[in-house]
């Protein structure tokens, strides 16, 4: 029987308890943690991608993998499908992979035939794994590109944009090396490109020239984040607004690379992160 305060034993009749509505993808809390980060555990035969995955979702309560090529054991697809099928089971989706040894440029034509060939069977493993965008670098540790690697460089990320678009995913490059760390260059490469699945893993902070205005000049072009210790304490609120102004819908990765303490210092970021997103609302 009910009342006007509800039923007698004191409990509220069904048909006025409303469901809790289910956080839908884009708001608020699109985090990744970036399987780097705990790149000494890997080091010294504590985790596995597997591990990692479990990581995520019962330590850290991450439903977005973010993963380092480093932490694959094989490209086998036998292997990759095991990868994907945790995934799945944990109902997990790949944000990014994380390609290194693949770089579109290097100075010797042997070597980027390698990387090349590399690259290419990172794409397919992404294809397998589900990812949402790729990153391969675009090679050489110094700051300016000469019109060879220009030229080079812009030839295989269309390529690899076009690949990307048959298979679902975006491709880029990171600004944590060489001539990506000059917005310019990133910039200019983006342009010659023209390609809606080309994009950035936006490293924030990471430039070598003009590092107050190097997020905010490429926010438009970012596939993906990527957030270290430094941003997290020293500027975590102002680039939440950098990608709140351009509506940025993608997750934020925690990424730790000190090699030590990880499972604390990745705790840590992930949180203060989480709740500089709770005090922007950020949608």
């Amino acid at each position: 029987m009910a009342g006007r305060y509800g039923n007698v034993d004191g409990s509220r009749p069904i048909a006025q308890i409303e469901p809790i509505p289910k956080r839908k993808e884009g708001q608020n809390m699109n985090l990744s943690i970036a399987s780097y980060s705990f790149h000494g555990l890997l080091e010294e035969g504590k985790m596995d991608v597997f591990g990692y995955l479990e990581s995520l979702k019962y330590r850290y309560g991450v439903h977005a993998a973010d993963l380092w090529s480093g932490m694959l054991a094989s490209l086998d697809e036998a292997y990759l499908k095991k990868v994907r099928e945790a995934m799945e089971e944990k109902d997990m989706i790949l944000v990014n992979l994380a390609v290194d040894f693949a770089d579109a440029w290097h100075s010797e034509p042997d070597i980027r035939e390698r990387y090349y060939k590399n690259a290419l069977a990172h794409l397919r493993a992404a294809e397998i794994l589900g990812a949402k965008s790729v990153r391969i670098d675009l090679g050489s540790r110094e700051f300016v590109m000469d019109d060879t690697q220009f030229e080079v460089v812009v030839k295989r990320f269309k390529e690899y944009a076009e690949i990307g678009n048959d298979r679902g995913f975006k491709v880029g490059t990171e600004n944590h090396f060489g001539p990506a760390r000059v917005p310019e260059n990133i910039i200019n490469v983006a342009n010659a490109v023209n390609h809606p699945n080309f994009g950035l893993l936006l490293h924030f902070g990471s430039w070598a020239v003009d590092a107050e205005n190097g997020d905010k000049q490429v926010a438009k072009l970012v596939m993906h984040t990527h957030v270290d210790k430094e941003t997290t304490e020293s500027r975590l609120d102002e680039c939440i607004q950098i990608m709140k102004d351009i509506d940025y819908k993608g997750h934020w990765g925690v990424e730790h690379h000190s090699g030590r303490h990880e499972y604390a210092e990745v705790a840590w970021q992930l949180a203060t992160v989480r709740r500089g997103l709770t005090y922007a609302d950020f949608r």
